[in-house]
């Protein structure tokens, strides 16, 4: 199993106690790991719990990064590593903005997490990050409504490292039993579907220096004096 997909984490993530839990989450990973499709479990925190082999192989071109490796934590990969939109096709509308939204309902929900807080600390240095979740999310969400901002469902691309597949659709699937919604986790799959029809190729950015953040959130313009 590729339970650490994307690098080695900083710290261990905690374990429910109970045997019959821990039992569980062993065979649930096994499980996991026996899927074609890029799967992953994660926390309310959006740290990966475990993650399979497919997972792994969309993101094993990723270089390391302190803080946002996408074996690590999703929303950190999503909205702060430089290399996360060589992966995450149109990455600011399918992925940056939603995965924002996601992370205000946590801290709704959550406020007292460090973990999140940090999160949101690291989005308030960022002026067009800071613009993007205080301005131009909340009329990004009015425009979209509710169905914009779920992940279940939601077709988003994928760049995939697979020259075979290249630009690729996936639709995520929120496939979370009982057990691990209980022990407060969460199941997504991206079922790959038919490569798109060719496409102009659009100019792609240059990779940016290691330890820069994802400060590039255009279709949020910064607000205006």
């Amino acid at each position: 199993m590729a339970h650490q997909a994307g690098g080695q984490r900083p710290a261990p993530r905690p374990v429910p106690e109970t045997c019959d839990t821990q039992a569980y989450l062993q065979d649930y990973a096994a499980l996991l790991e026996s899927l074609a499709l890029p799967s992953l479990v994660v926390d309310h925190r959006w740290d990966v719990i475990m993650a399979n082999s497919a997972y792994a192989t969309l993101f094993r071109g990723v270089r390391p990064h302190p803080t946002a490796m996408p074996g690590d934590n999703f929303l950190r990969f999503v909205l702060f590593h430089p290399d996360a939109s060589e992966i995450l096709g149109e990455h600011e509308p399918g992925w940056c903005l939603p995965m924002l939204a996601h992370l205000r309902t946590a801290l709704e929900a959550y406020g007292h997490d460090h973990e999140l807080q940090a999160v949101r600390r690291e989005i308030a240095q960022d002026p067009l990050m800071e613009a993007a979740y205080r301005q131009g999310l909340p009329h990004w969400m009015r425009a979209v409504g509710e169905a914009g901002t779920r992940l279940d469902g939601a077709v988003r691309l994928l760049l995939h490292p697979d020259p075979r597949r290249g630009p690729t659709e996936c639709r995520v699937v929120d496939e979370t039993p009982q057990t691990l919604r209980e022990i407060g986790y969460r199941r997504l799959t991206m079922v790959l579907r038919d490569a798109r029809r060719p496409a102009p190729p659009a100019p792609r950015r240059a990779r940016r220096p290691r330890g820069t953040t994802a400060a590039h959130l255009t279709v949020v313009p910064a607000p205006q004096d």
